[in-house]
């Protein structure tokens, strides 16, 4: 999108300045220090997945009893993200995203000799806490470091480090504990992450739109933009954003605020259908499989293709959100998700068919669902940002332990697979019609003054 003189006099526009620079060497170190955080969360989340079986033998106890286990993480992860939503627009991005990498990885540390499940338990609910809060800030500050035109391709590229994260875990997992045991796997999930946040303390900077927002020095501004965009202009004084700033002062305030309600509530509907699908099918697809008559290794085989195509489809819809209607692009995402499980339901009859099919429902699920955090991004102003995608990323964790009930009850009933899928489709089409409603019925609420006002002078 085309912008005019980013300098006007002394004072200068901090997202003009970046929108009409080319995306420099600093940018992309902001952008792989961000992925770098979502692969290790993505791996944290799911080590306790890996190491079950062998903690199991290990400790000579049945399957059902590490359900508060598995189940843990995720209210934490859920809590977590709530919480740290309204501490970054307080305090900042970098401080929540250092302190809360650092807290998971010691977190992961305490569980490797965790000596009950009880104690398991709690540990892995204080490592979801700090996944939780890491995530959306990563995902905020990469949307901020972004210039306009690239920004839901490059934030959905970073955001790809979670699934990659969860995908290495299962091969260290499968080469450590044959060696050292399950524990080591919890061991890498703890160093690593501390490391980490001792590497993002010294280079990670704080969100340059977030230091004019809260009024930093004009001279620290100054900096920080300098190396993310090579030049600094001469004559600076003072720094704004473009944008405006609705009356609510505070990051849940906006986010509540009458011009932000209804999309909120919106992107929470459309985040939660679309965790809802992801971990039911995650979670029962193989034994849904094996139901209709497939040999558990088939099963396990075609469940494998649900997350393959992945990577393709979230930077797919990213390229796409740059260039058309985000909102359009994802609602038919999740239309065209919602055509295709149902058709997984009727094509059990020819493995090949049904091996496409959940291929290409994977690419569209896993490309709309990770596309969320970069459209909450764009939707909400700087001082409600991290709220806006926190939120949007904590509410829709209920939908994931949603997914998995709905999953065991819908065995349950003994529902045909034919059925359960029909079903299942139900939930994509109406976190379509959800974007829809947030596309035709929102608009940011008129503000009263400008947003990201001029910092102290030099």
């Amino acid at each position: 999108m085309p912008h005019s003189n980013p300098t006007s006099g002394n004072v200068t526009d901090v997202q003009a300045l970046i929108d009409e620079r080319p995306f420099t060497g600093y940018q992309w170190l902001i952008l792989i220090l961000c992925f770098l955080i979502v692969a290790v969360d993505g791996f944290d989340t799911a080590a306790i997945g890996y190491i079950a079986p062998a903690l199991v033998q290990d400790w000579d106890i049945q399957k059902s009893s590490l359900g508060p286990v598995m189940s843990a993480a995720l209210f934490g992860l859920a809590f977590g993200a709530l919480f740290a939503g309204p501490l970054a627009d307080r305090i900042g991005r970098k401080r929540v995203l250092v302190v809360s990498v650092f807290f998971f990885g010691l977190c992961s540390l305490a569980t490797a000799y965790a000596p009950s499940l009880g104690w398991l338990t709690a540990w892995r609910f204080l490592t979801g806490l700090g996944l939780g809060a890491a995530m959306p800030n990563a995902v905020t500050l990469t949307a901020e470091f972004a210039p306009q035109r690239r920004r839901a391709v490059l934030v959905n590229t970073m955001f790809c480090g979670f699934p990659l994260g969860s995908a290495l875990g299962g091969f260290i997992a499968a080469a450590m504990i044959p060696h050292f045991g399950w524990h080591s796997v919890l061991l890498v999930g703890g160093v690593v992450p501390v490391v980490l946040a001792c590497v993002l303390v010294l280079l990670l900077p704080e969100s340059v739109r977030y230091m004019v927002l809260r009024r930093y020095p004009a001279e620290q501004i100054g900096k920080v933009l300098q190396r993310v965009t090579g030049v600094l202009p001469a004559a600076t004084t003072s720094y704004v954003i473009g944008e405006q700033a609705p009356a609510a002062r505070s990051g849940v305030g906006t986010v509540l605020s009458p011009g932000y309600r209804l999309g909120s509530a919106m992107l929470w509907a459309t985040y939660f259908m679309g965790l809802l699908i992801f971990y039911l099918l995650t979670s029962w697809m193989p034994t849904l499989m094996k139901d209709a008559g497939f040999s558990i290794q088939r099963a396990s085989f075609l469940t494998a293709l649900f997350p393959l195509g992945g990577g393709i489809g979230t930077i797919a819809a990213g390229w796409l959100m740059d260039r058309f209607n985000p909102n359009k692009v994802i609602a038919l995402a999740y239309a065209i998700t919602g055509a295709l499980i149902c058709a997984v339901g009727q094509g059990s009859g020819n493995q090949w068919l049904l091996g496409v099919l959940i291929f290409l429902a994977g690419t569209a699920m896993n490309g709309a669902q990770s596309s969320m955090p970069s459209l909450a991004a764009a939707f909400y102003p700087t001082q409600g940002r991290a709220t806006g995608v926190a939120w949007m990323l904590g509410i829709g964790r209920f939908g994931g332990i949603a997914g998995a009930l709905l999953g065991a009850e819908l065995l349950r009933l003994q529902l045909g697979f034919d059925t359960i899928f029909t079903l299942l489709s139900l939930p994509a089409l109406l976190a379509a019609g959800a974007l829809l409603a947030k596309h035709a019925c929102t608009r940011p609420a008129p503000a009263g003054e400008s947003g990201g006002r001029a910092v102290a002078s030099h």
